[in-house]
């Protein structure tokens, strides 16, 4: 009889650890469902600071209320708006030099441009030896040897540290793409309103390859470089879709897990097609956002608070990030930890089959403590990339919050490009990737576990 007695309670705490102990399951028509709306031509590439990126925040919080996720503290809707000042240029800028007048869209395309006029003595360095290369500060520089456009933008950046206050890249069939690569359009200064006017940086141009012979004899002479910028500006602004999810303790601290909605909108046509569709960058991450939303809602109160958050304007400099970390819902010092998703869309061939990789593993305690409740996250294989320092979580970090990216494929062949569609997204591992995640956030959420910065890991301003 006391046997029977103790395999009745058995039975009966078995079954109450069934129940209490959470099962969701993320399905892939869900996942394919956002994707095929966020990336679908009909978004027109949700460029940063347009309608189409208000579309785009206005359906994410749409389905953060289908979820049953509140408008957070302070907030009377979903979606946080911000003012956006983006200068543009008239398209008719040109370079002088050596007696030689060069006109843009004819000679050259204008890729970056702190919107002024620009000058600089010009020198020609081979892409091979910039990090050797004596840069005069302010020096208009030709690089050659560029053979695509990832490297041409690494020698941009190399030489901006080095003062150079012109940059001339050399078309070839690698960089051809560059200005479709930043949006399709010259990049300018663009703020947020409440911020100064910050202008400054390189100018960088993509020469095509028969002008370059032209100005080659030039070296030594003045290189200036006019641009102008159009009267009328018209007002634009950057939208965040945020939805909250309320924890049974007001003490326990707030999660947040983010991604960005935006990508680079209609730009230079690839093989016929100019739609910059994001699948991957960044409606991937977005699908991650709700997807866990979806899970940890439907199931009993946690005991911490979730905030999920869907950035604008992340490809234009990271403004609604940043505009979230000066207006943010709840004080930065009451957040636990962030876990942005950015381009969970493929396997990346570096990483172990089904595993994310996590910026800045070494950095803190939170990667390895996750994949030990069970995420399929691991060490970024790309140090030399500084893919934590490039993405939204790199401005919380600053501000004290462990904060950290996962990411797929690191570096994929369709990064900026108009195939990053849905037909080159691998549906079953995104899946596989976030169903990973739902349980170990969970238990992060009903935990009492802080995540802490390693030694040295914190970064600093």
């Amino acid at each position: 009889m006391r046997f029977v007695t103790i395999l009745v309670l058995s039975m009966m705490a078995a079954g109450s650890v069934a129940q209490q102990t959470p099962n969701w399951t993320v399905k892939p028509e869900w996942v394919r469902a956002h994707e095929e709306f966020l990336a679908s031509d009909a978004m027109q590439g949700r460029g940063s600071a347009t309608h189409d990126e208000e579309v785009t925040a206005t359906y994410v919080a749409s389905e953060f209320i289908g979820y049953g996720l509140k408008p957070a503290p302070g907030m009377t809707g979903y979606i946080q708006s911000a003012e956006v000042i983006a200068p543009m240029l008239d398209g008719h800028a040109t370079i002088t030099v050596g007696g030689v007048t060069l006109e843009e869209g004819k000679d050259f395309d204008l890729l970056i441009s702190p919107g002024k006029p620009a000058e600089g003595k010009l020198m020609q360095v081979a892409a091979s030896d910039v990090k050797s290369a004596a840069v005069e500060r302010g020096a208009a520089v030709v690089v050659t040897g560029a053979d695509d456009g990832d490297s041409a933008l690494a020698v941009y950046g190399a030489l901006r540290r080095k003062g150079a206050g012109i940059v001339m890249l050399v078309q070839t069939p690698g960089t051809e793409n560059l200005l479709g690569m930043l949006g399709g359009h010259t990049r300018t200064p663009i703020r947020l309103a409440e911020q100064s006017v910050q202008r400054g940086g390189a100018t960088v141009v993509l020469l095509r390859a028969q002008v370059v012979g032209k100005i080659a004899a030039a070296a030594g002479t003045v290189v200036n470089v006019a641009v102008k910028e159009l009267a009328e500006q018209k007002p634009r602004k950057t939208y965040n879709a945020i939805g909250y999810l309320e924890g049974s303790d007001p003490k326990a601290g707030t999660i947040l897990l983010t991604a960005h909605l935006d990508h680079l909108g209609i730009g230079r046509p690839v093989n016929g097609d100019a739609v910059y569709n994001g699948a991957n960058d960044d409606a991937a991450g977005t699908t991650a956002v709700l997807e866990l939303a979806h899970a940890l809602a439907s199931g009993p109160q946690l005991k911490r608070s979730v905030l999920f958050v869907c950035y604008g304007s992340e490809e234009i400099g990271e403004l609604g990030s940043t505009y979230f970390g000066e207006h943010p819902p709840v004080p930065l010092k009451e957040l636990v930890a962030n876990l942005e998703f950015e381009m969970i869309g493929n396997q990346d061939p570096k990483m172990p089959k089904g595993v994310l990789l996590l910026t800045g593993w070494e950095r803190s305690n939170l990667g390895p403590t996750l994949k030990a409740h069970g995420a399929l996250l691991g060490p970024d294989p790309y140090p030399e990339q500084h893919f934590f320092e490039r993405s939204d979580n790199y401005a919380l970090a600053l501000d004290g919050v462990v904060a950290h990216t996962a990411a797929g494929w690191g570096t994929p062949p369709t990064y900026h490009q108009p195939d990053d569609d849905l037909a080159h997204l691998d549906i079953p591992f995104m899946t596989a990737a976030i169903q990973s995640l739902v349980e170990p956030v969970r238990w992060l959420a009903e935990s009492d576990f802080k995540p802490e910065w390693n030694p040295g890991g914190k970064p600093t301003r």
